[in-house]
C-alpha cells in the first residue's frame, strides 16, 4: 500500500511542477499535497511536522506570488481595471489554445482590455507587455519556490 501512496505523492509533485506553467492547475498546491502525503506515509518521522509547516508557509508565499507579480507589473504600467480583467480572460483562454496560447494570451487579453478602456494602442501594448513580463517573473519565482520545496523534502527524506 505504501508503494501506491508514494506513486500518488510523486505524481502530485510532478503534476504540480507542470502546474507552474499551466494556469489551470494549482501547481504549488499539488506539490505541497504530494509533500504532505509523503510525510504522512512516513509517519512524519523523516519529514517532520516542522518541515511540513515551513514548506506550507513557502507554498502560501508561492501562491501569493502567482497573483501579485502579474498585478503589480500591470499596475506599474498604468493598467486599468479593464486591462487586468483582460489579462485574466486571456489567461483562461490560453488554457484552451495550446502552449503558445498559455504564454501569450494574457498579453493579448491585457492589451485588448486596456485598448477598450483607453483607445490608445501604444499604452495598451505597454500594459500587455508589462503584464506578460510579470507573468513570466511569477513563473520563474514559483519554479524557484517549488524546487526549493522539493529539495527540502528530498533532503529530509535522505538525511
Amino acid at each position: 500500500m505504501d508503494a501506491l501512496l508514494w506513486v500518488v505523492a510523486v505524481a502530485l509533485i510532478v503534476i504540480g511542477v507542470a502546474g507552474v506553467v499551466l494556469p489551470a492547475l494549482p501547481g504549488i498546491a499539488f506539490v505541497y499535497g504530494g509533500i504532505v502525503l509523503g510525510a504522512w506515509i512516513g509517519g512524519f518521522k523523516q519529514v517532520g511536522s516542522g518541515t511540513v509547516i515551513a514548506l506550507g508557509v513557502l507554498a502560501a508565499i508561492g501562491m501569493a506570488i502567482d497573483y501579485v507579480a502579474t498585478t503589480i507589473a500591470a499596475q506599474r504600467a498604468g493598467a486599468s481595471k479593464y486591462g487586468l480583467i483582460g489579462a485574466a480572460i486571456g489567461t483562461i483562454a490560453g488554457v484552451f489554445t495550446g502552449l503558445i496560447g498559455i504564454f501569450f494570451m494574457p498579453l493579448v487579453g491585457a492589451a485588448i482590455g486596456e485598448y477598450v478602456a483607453r483607445r490608445d494602442a501604444l499604452h495598451a501594448g505597454k500594459v500587455g507587455l508589462a503584464t506578460w513580463l510579470g507573468l513570466l517573473a511569477g513563473i520563474v519565482a514559483k519554479l524557484a519556490i517549488i524546487f526549493a520545496m522539493v529539495g527540502v523534502f528530498v533532503a529530509a527524506l535522505i538525511f
